[in-house]
């Protein structure tokens, strides 16, 4: 779970919790129609703990909802201080962290503007009790999970059906399994209060501090490529690697050394469609996180294979997945947006979408619908088959989940709310239109037309 979220934590804390349950109940599903002839007070029992998710699932979207609404005064003050500083002499936005957030109540006072904390940010008598319901709802969510294990665990050994299906019984290890997973990732918000400690208003890159914008002119003034993507009298954006970039390709990453990639375009750039706060948070604090979680996990794992322990490998093989997926996908998120994207495809991948979908509009329909029904967090993928040759679309939940092998992603939206939730609360399938219009056609294209020279032997 990543702990980086500030302000926004909560709203994370709550989506882990809806998609967890979602999914501890559709393995009571899965173990069901996986057991042939399972005794019928295990699946009463079964029913029961559906139930019990499927409640706590609707109590996790009812304080979503009410938190999302509890940050609307939040987003206003904030913004109200971001237009003060702005038209300061010589102002700038600070960097914070959640360690020291302080800083921009200092700042404001110099100004005569009361710190966001004595402006009644996160303190409000109604955020305080949000954040005990929040408290309240993850125990309860914790204590099913572990109670639920310890079932499962007892069904294995008193089943006799599941002794009899060693298949069936992996089943339901699995399932246990992934409930441990989501037990282990809320490990820093077990103590009552963690998660109101761990809130504090998210990080905001200042202009120049980690991107500057010289650094965003010279990426544009690389751009290249009219294709039919192109708005009118607008160029469609296709960035070419920098002399330094293309010296690394080829070059292994060394072991816990990815780094976040650059925006090839200000934070600004996708405006109306996607805002800039949104790509702010998104790009500097939720695939940083993945960096820093990825680098984590291998650095873990290069010290088991050192030391011979691997006590814990199936954690860190899971931080690996999970955070590796999020950290490619993300790199992959960002080049295949544009400011002068949108429109269509052309050549080759035109001609190839329409021999596997029956038309462009066919494509975008079923690619619109998998990115809108995706369950939780997670991600609507168009990939390359070596093995099919063909494309396919593809969902992923999280980030690694229901991945196929083998597949190359050529074209990723992301449909986690953190993504999104700014500008179009919970209208994911606004965000989605808008997102069509800041498709980066030319990237797909070139990624395509490497792709698809690798073709394995179909079966």
């Amino acid at each position: 779970m990543l702990s980086t979220y500030g302000s926004f934590l909560p709203l994370r804390v709550l989506e882990e919790i809806r998609h967890w349950k979602q999914q501890e109940s559709w393995h009571v599903e899965v173990i069901k129609s996986a057991t042939e002839g399972l005794e019928p007070a295990y699946v009463r029992l079964l029913d029961d703990w559906r139930t019990v998710f499927e409640q706590t699932e609707r109590a996790a979207i009812e304080l979503l909802e009410e938190q999302r609404s509890a940050l609307d005064p939040v987003e206003q003050a904030w913004q109200h201080q971001e237009k003060k500083a702005s038209s300061a002499p010589q102002a700038h936005t600070h960097q914070l962290d959640e360690s020291s957030a302080h800083s921009r109540g200092s700042d404001a006072s110099a100004t005569g503007e009361k710190p966001l904390s004595e402006s009644g940010l996160n303190s409000q008598p109604a955020s305080q009790e949000l954040n005990r319901r929040l408290d309240d709802l993850l125990q309860t969510a914790n204590r099913q999970s572990q109670e639920y294990v310890r079932q499962l665990g007892l069904l294995t050994e008193h089943s006799h059906a599941l002794r009899q299906q060693p298949k069936s019984a992996g089943v339901v290890i699995h399932a246990a399994h992934e409930s441990q997973y989501f037990l282990i990732s809320t490990t820093p918000f077990q103590e009552p209060g963690s998660i109101a400690r761990a809130t504090g208003l998210y990080h905001v890159a200042a202009e120049g501090e980690d991107y500057p914008e010289q650094a965003f002119r010279e990426r544009h003034a690389s751009m290249r490529g009219e294709g039919s993507g192109a708005t009118k009298g607008v160029q469609s954006g296709q960035t070419q690697p920098s002399a330094a970039e293309k010296s690394l390709v080829g070059r292994p990453v060394p072991i816990g050394g990815h780094r976040l990639p650059p925006l090839p375009y200000p934070y600004n750039a996708l405006e109306p469609y996607i805002d800039e706060k949104t790509m702010r948070i998104h790009h500097n604090k939720h695939h940083l996180s993945y960096v820093n979680d990825l680098n984590k996990a291998e650095k873990k794992l290069e010290e088991a294979r050192k030391t011979g322990d691997f006590d814990l490998v199936k954690h860190w093989e899971r931080e690996l997945a999970f955070n590796g997926a999020g950290h490619y996908l993300h790199t992959l998120f960002w080049t295949i947006m544009s400011p002068q994207g949108g429109g269509n495809p052309s050549g080759p991948l035109a001609e190839q979408i329409k021999k596997d979908f029956g038309s462009y509009d066919a494509f975008k329909k079923q690619f619109s619908s998998a990115a809108e029904k995706v369950e939780g967090g997670g991600w609507a993928i168009l990939v390359w088959s070596p093995r099919s040759g063909r494309l396919e679309i593809l969902q992923a939940e999280k980030h690694q989940n229901l991945t196929q092998w083998e597949s190359i992603p050529l074209l990723a939206i992301d449909v986690w709310e953190h993504a999104y939730y700014l500008k179009h609360q919970a209208e994911r399938n606004k965000y989605i239109e808008d997102w069509w219009h800041v498709v980066n056609w030319p990237e797909v294209e070139a990624r395509y037309a490497q792709a698809s020279k690798l073709r394995w032997q179909p079966f």
